[in-house]
């Protein structure tokens, strides 16, 4: 079951996180909460991301619109992830003739 976080709870769960810097990460697009009756609710991986968002925040003091950049580059570093283990398991499925001519021409192309 999905646990779902409203802003008070996220702004207590995240030390570094005040009520004005959630407002301008949802302004930059670097978290999308669901919209409820009761208000924006946030899931774990929100909050996984402004946990991260706020920390790179701290440690380098990125400006916002880098902050924004960093994050689309880690969202398109974790979906080439998922994308190379499907590949891996789509390969891995196939008869063995066939992942030998695979590892032949992945040797050919890193050449």
């Amino acid at each position: 079951m999905t646990r779902y976080y409203s802003e008070t709870e996220v702004v207590t769960l995240i030390d570094e996180l005040t009520p004005g810097r959630l407002q301008a990460y949802l302004g930059a697009h670097i978290v999308e909460p669901v919209p409820s009756e009761q208000g924006p609710r946030y899931r774990e991986a929100d909050l996984a991301r402004l946990q991260l968002v706020c920390h790179l925040s701290e440690c380098y003091q990125l400006p916002e619109d880098s902050l924004n950049m960093v994050m689309s580059l880690i969202d398109q570093l974790n979906t080439a992830r998922g994308d190379m283990r499907a590949l891996i398991q789509a390969v891995a499925a196939e008869p063995d003739e066939v992942r030998v001519r695979i590892h032949h021409s992945l040797r050919q192309i890193r050449r």
